[in-house]
């Protein structure tokens, strides 16, 4: 109980410190313009486009990208992947998703009534098809095994985790004045009713999504290699835990220039009282020298981000009518909502995928220490490195951490 206790109290803090500073924030109402309308409207148009803002995040995204495209020149050994599994049979339910992936991407994007109201479902079932022909191709690459082949029971508990977890983020949107809303949330066609059930059941997808992607990547022997063997970096917990606390708190004031809080907030908040109370983490292996499991996820959420950004901006344009995408999205970035190649989503703005990628990971692995159930992706060691050690190339059980997998505790 004192364990349980010792980790809820961190969350309900980041929950309720916004509120407590709006209070004197919006002396009129208390409350940010917009709180509590759902789903989420336009609130006030952001700060527009600004050189100085986007020529900084330009950088720090370059050097981001070099640092994912030649981590040796970050102090990152080479090692020597091993050979990949031999390829299995696809499963049944990879041709399942695939026709659903289809479908629903064709009538999403037609915008056709030929089947009457289903247009407006489209949404979900796209995605969950999407999640299954994933699952597929990690069956297929991973000698018969995946999530939903071994750990079904999983991948239905991070499907409930994916429900309040973008709940939350959604509540944190309102503090930071509306990074993104959705113009479609009150169509006539649907009553109130049935589009917050959509929104809630669209919600589903968001955690299985990413972590089918990070459960790929690993069948790929150089993608689950390249980054286990790095500088040795261990974050400090308290230190991490307070200064959440505190930049949550002041977007409340300052929610423009400090948009970004939105996602990194939160995730150092629960990082480092996950890391206070001795909890694996992906941020464990990286201070063994293994950046493999956060880079991956973070990856894992950036690729799966193209397809949440291009079936999105596909379901409204080119010709925006009618409107048939309950869920459809739009960004209200501050200073650098600029650049929109087939999405609605800024060029910039994609970065912000690769913490939210870590988030939804640390998210799930919190929410199992409270709950107790287990956060196990099964990742294996098949696809990490080498098994012929060397001085300049140890072998995978020599490489701390190798084996991502929040079943790990220090």
């Amino acid at each position: 109980m004192r364990r349980t206790l010792g980790l809820l109290w961190p969350m309900l803090a980041s929950l309720l410190l916004p509120l407590a500073v709006a209070w004197f924030v919006y002396p009129a109402t208390h409350l940010p313009p917009g709180f509590g309308v759902f789903p989420p409207e336009f609130v006030a148009a952001a700060p527009p486009f600004w050189l100085l803002a986007f020529i900084i995040v330009g950088l720090i995204e370059i050097v981001i990208a070099a640092f994912l495209i030649k981590p040796t020149w970050f102090g990152f050994q080479p090692v020597v992947p091993k050979p990949p599994l031999p390829l299995t049979k696809l499963p049944y339910w990879f041709w399942i998703g695939l026709v659903l992936t289809v479908f629903f991407w064709w009538l999403m994007w037609s915008r056709v009534t030929v089947f009457g109201n289903l247009v407006y479902y489209a949404f979900t079932p796209l995605w969950w098809g999407f999640i299954l022909v994933l699952d597929g191709l990690v069956y297929r690459r991973n000698g018969g095994q995946s999530l939903l082949s071994g750990r079904s029971t999983t991948l239905f508990i991070s499907s409930l985790v994916s429900i309040a977890g973008w709940g939350v983020f959604e509540y944190f949107d309102y503090f930071a004045l509306g990074n993104w809303y959705y113009p479609n949330g009150n169509m006539p066609e649907l009553s109130h009713g049935m589009i917050v059930f959509l929104f809630i059941i669209a919600y589903t997808t968001v955690w299985p999504a990413v972590f089918e992607w990070y459960t790929l990547l690993n069948t790929f022997p150089v993608m689950a290699a390249r980054y286990s063997r790095g500088p040795k970096l261990a974050l400090p917990g308290s230190p991490l835990l307070w200064l959440g606390l505190i930049l949550i708190s002041v977007m409340v004031v300052f929610p423009y220039p400090l948009f970004w809080v939105l996602w990194i907030g939160p995730l150092i908040v629960l990082s480092g009282q996950l890391i206070r109370k001795g909890v694996w983490t992906p941020f464990t292996a990286m201070a063994q020298g293994n950046w493999g499991p956060m880079v991956l996820m973070a990856l894992s959420s950036l690729f799966n981000g193209f397809f949440w950004e291009l079936w999105n901006f596909g379901s409204a344009n080119p010709n925006p009518a009618p409107q048939t995408n309950p869920n459809y999205w739009i960004y209200d970035i501050p200073y650098v909502n600029v650049i929109h190649i087939f999405a609605e989503m800024p060029l910039e703005g994609y970065a912000g995928y690769l913490p939210f990628g870590i988030l939804v990971w640390i998210v799930f692995i919190w929410a199992g220490e409270v709950f107790g159930f287990s956060t196990d992706l099964g990742v294996q060691t098949g696809a990490g490195a080498s098994n012929t050690a060397s001085a300049d190339n140890p072998a995978a059980s020599d490489i701390p951490g190798l084996v991502p997998g929040p079943a790990h505790r220090l």
